[in-house]
């Protein structure tokens, strides 16, 4: 009897040790895949804030809350179980899928362009004319939509790194960079858009008075740029979504060119070399995506017209 309890002991211990040396393969996985799509959780942190121009502060809160369960969702019911099944059964499937998500954002990202040189209809006429409920209905949809795209990227990221462990560690690493990016990028994004009453708050106490005011007065600024580099974002990730895409399957251009391009760059600012190879890349993507985008714009405004 106490022969069996010692080796039914045993076992367990011998399980636990193997569960905390998956759990700790697991950790180290996530963090090393998390770093690798840290540029696309920058993209995804910029892009957000502009869903929620025109809303009253009070509502700003709750639909960011409604964003992150919406991206929970993207991630851990549709992304995480189709990545597992793609990678198992399909795997030849994941970049064509990537690439109609790139080909969406370069939409969305060329529509916001065509729009701002007055092509169609303003976001802030569209704002002005729609009622508090449908905006916030119809912001919330947008801003789910747009994040099922960058979650994507950001779950075929971390998938790459790990595509040959066992399918619970893959599991476990998607799941654990799903969950620990969403609550970053929602936590700073409602950080940004709550500074100005931060700010309010601190111009009414005479010890914090010039930096509140300094927080009232920026904010306006920095939350239109933030619209701007959100509107960038899709734009140059939707572009490098499909430069990479083109060259795996063979065709070697226009992802040759820019390469090359940001090696110059790179040598040729020796004091920040990455970080001038990377605004090379960025705008060679984004250029390629602006072309894509704005080829794709008038095929679904017509589309538009004729289902209507």
């Amino acid at each position: 009897m106490a022969s069996g309890l010692v080796a039914l002991l045993d076992d367990v211990a011998a399980i636990a040790k193997l569960a905390a040396a998956s759990l700790d393969d697991i950790g180290a996985a996530a963090g090393k895949a998390g770093s690798k799509a840290v540029g696309v959780v920058v993209d995804d942190a910029a892009v957000t804030p502009r869903y929620v121009t025109g809303l009253t502060p009070d509502r700003e809160l709750p639909i960011i809350a409604r964003i992150a369960a919406g991206s929970l969702r993207n991630k851990l019911l549709i992304l995480l179980p189709a990545a597992l099944l793609l990678s198992s059964f399909a795997p030849w499937a994941v970049t064509p899928l990537l690439m109609m998500g790139g080909a969406y954002l370069c939409f969305e990202g060329a529509e916001k362009v065509i729009e701002a040189f007055g092509g169609h209809h303003s976001a802030e006429e569209h704002v002005a004319t729609t009622d508090p409920a449908t905006l916030e209905k119809e912001q919330v949809s947008g801003a789910i939509r747009t994040d099922l795209i960058l979650s994507a990227e950001i779950m075929a990221i971390a998938l790459a790194e790990v595509a040959t462990t066992p399918v619970l560690t893959r599991a476990g690493v998607l799941i654990a960079v799903g969950v620990a990016i969403t609550i970053g990028v929602y936590g700073v994004v409602a950080l940004i858009v709550k500074m100005d009453d931060i700010g309010l708050h601190l111009a009414r106490k005479p010890a914090t008075r010039t930096i509140g005011t300094a927080l009232v007065r920026g904010m306006p600024v920095v939350m239109r740029w933030l619209s701007i580099i959100g509107t960038a974002a899709m734009v140059w990730v939707g572009g490098g979504i499909l430069v990479h895409g083109v060259e795996s399957f063979g065709l070697h251009e226009p992802a040759g060119t820019i390469h090359h391009l940001s090696e110059v760059a790179g040598h040729a600012a020796p004091v920040a070399s990455g970080l001038a190879a990377w605004l090379v890349t960025a705008l060679g993507s984004g250029i390629v995506g602006l072309i894509v985008g704005a080829a794709i714009v008038p095929l679904v405004h017509l589309a538009g017209k004729l289902r209507r």
